[in-house]
C-alpha cells in the first residue's frame, strides 16, 4: 500500500509500515498544499491511503466518493501515538479504498 503522510503525522511512525511505502507530504514538495488539494493530488498520485492528524478535515472536505482510504489520528504527539503504533498498524491493514477512519489515541 502506496502510505501519505500529512504535515502534523509524526515521520517516525513510518518505521512501524515496512510493509508499506509511505512518503510525506513534505518529500512530495506538498508541504503548504490545502487538504482539499491535496487528497486530490494523493489520488492522482495513486496513493492509496492519507494518514493526517487533522480532526476537522471531515467537516472542511467533501470525503465521499474518494478512492484514497484516511486514517485520522487524534493527536500530533509522538510519544503518544507511538505507544499506540500497533494500533496503527492494525487499522491500516484493514482500511479499504475511500474509507475514513478516527482513530483516538490514549
Amino acid at each position: 500500500m502506496r502510505i501519505l503522510f500529512d504535515q502534523g503525522t509524526p515521520a517516525p511512525l513510518r518505521r512501524w509500515l515496512t510493509a508499506h511505502t509511505v512518503s510525506t507530504a513534505y518529500e512530495q514538495g506538498w508541504s503548504t498544499v490545502t487538504n482539499g488539494d491535496l487528497i486530490r493530488l494523493a489520488e492522482q498520485k495513486g496513493y492509496d491511503l492519507l494518514i493526517t492528524t487533522d480532526t476537522n478535515l471531515r467537516y472542511q472536505q467533501n470525503l465521499e466518493d474518494r478512492s484514497i482510504a484516511i486514517l485520522v489520528l487524534s493527536t500530533t504527539s509522538w510519544p503518544r501515538i507511538k505507544a499506540a503504533a500497533d494500533q496503527v498498524v492494525d487499522v491500516v491493514a484493514d482500511l479499504a479504498p475511500g474509507e475514513y477512519c478516527e482513530l483516538r489515541i490514549p
